[in-house]
């Protein structure tokens, strides 16, 4: 048995009229669904030809009807379409990212409320996971006796700079050999292997050189650690309770415990980072504890690098299509601020 026209729209139907009402539905409601033309005897026979399929599940036996799993994924696979964002939607959008930020930390905790308040789902956002991307140069700037400024371009053109306290002894000219002295050394390095890098050649170098080189292996190192996060941040944590899926106190509980630790969501988002998209419903899940909901995701970039991704969880009844379109506004939208803050100079 295969699905034809006539049951595909009848399936779309039930799907649609599902995620809006959270109730079973009968085929009297499609019925009434003008655009269909078919009756309500049609409907119940092709509406028993996809149970018999496994495309609905009928929780009591005179109610109507429920999509399972398996139809969710039919859905998202191979019917949703990636919508767009009507002009006030994306003004209100973009409003969350019009005042100046100068923060990673500040467009993480932006995102995440923007992503709840929108879907009224929970969000999460793993904060730019900078480890994997790769030292170019760094350059050491005089500007005062025991003050340096240290600039950390990499390959992805994101550009740090932060002051760093060095000893008085070092002048312009000692700070313009360290920055060859140590561009060479970490030169092509993801940055979590630059760290021990740096606090490897401290040891090796001349008596002379060693105090100034130390201190400012010292100060790269805490200021590289700094940009090296495993960050989560959530966003509306308790809209999981306003769905009457989680009405389960146990089921409820068990999903708050996950949200609470993050280390399990660390997981998933930095698996999730690889690919541009991902939609994982229910079962599909390997938590025990999320086996009840469906996480989708999404990528973001700075300068067309993918550092992070970020999320929603919600019930298996989700809006797929609003949510993909809403993360895709969103990764685009958070990708430019992200270049323009680390990356000025990027084109794209």
């Amino acid at each position: 048995m295969r699905l034809d026209e006539r049951k595909l729209r009848i399936l779309r139907t039930i799907i649609d009229d599902y995620v809006m009402t959270a109730t079973p539905v009968g085929s009297r409601t499609i019925s009434k669904r003008s655009e269909l033309g078919l009756s309500s005897a049609t409907i119940r026979n092709e509406m028993s030809d996809l149970e018999e399929m496994g495309f609905l599940e009928q929780p009591h036996t005179s109610s109507g009807r429920i999509p399972s799993e398996k139809a969710y994924r039919f859905y998202v696979d191979t019917m949703m379409k990636v919508g767009t964002l009507s002009d006030e939607e994306i003004i209100f959008m973009r409003s969350y990212f019009n005042n100046k930020i100068t923060e990673a930390e500040e467009v993480v905790a932006r995102t995440a409320k923007l992503l709840s308040d929108f879907t009224d789902y929970t969000s999460m956002v793993m904060e730019p996971e900078l480890k994997k991307v790769r030292v170019k140069h760094i350059q050491l700037i005089h500007v005062r006796p025991g003050k340096a400024l240290a600039v950390i371009v990499t390959d992805s053109g994101i550009v740090r700079d932060s002051f760093i306290a060095v000893p008085p002894a070092c002048t312009a000219a000692d700070l313009e050999r360290l920055s060859n002295m140590v561009t060479s050394r970490v030169k092509n390095l993801p940055l979590s292997e630059a760290v021990e890098a740096l606090k490897r050649s401290a040891g090796e170098e001349m008596q002379e050189q060693r105090d100034c080189f130390a201190s400012v292996a010292d100060a790269i190192s805490q200021d590289i650690n700094r940009q090296v996060s495993r960050g989560v941040v959530l966003g509306g944590a308790t809209n999981l309770l306003k769905h009457p899926e989680y009405l389960d106190i146990e089921k409820a509980s068990a999903m708050l415990a996950v949200l609470e630790t993050k280390e399990q969501l660390y997981r998933i988002l930095s698996n999730a980072a690889k690919m541009e998209f991902t939609i994982t419903i229910g079962s599909e899940n390997d938590l025990p504890e999320m086996q009840s909901s469906s996480v989708v995701t999404a990528t973001y970039k700075i300068s067309g690098k993918p550092v992070g991704s970020f999320g929603i969880i919600g019930p298996i009844r989700m809006d797929y299509s609003k949510v993909t379109t809403v993360l895709n506004e969103i990764g685009k939208t958070i990708s430019s601020v992200l270049t323009s803050m680390f990356a000025p100079d990027d084109k794209n």
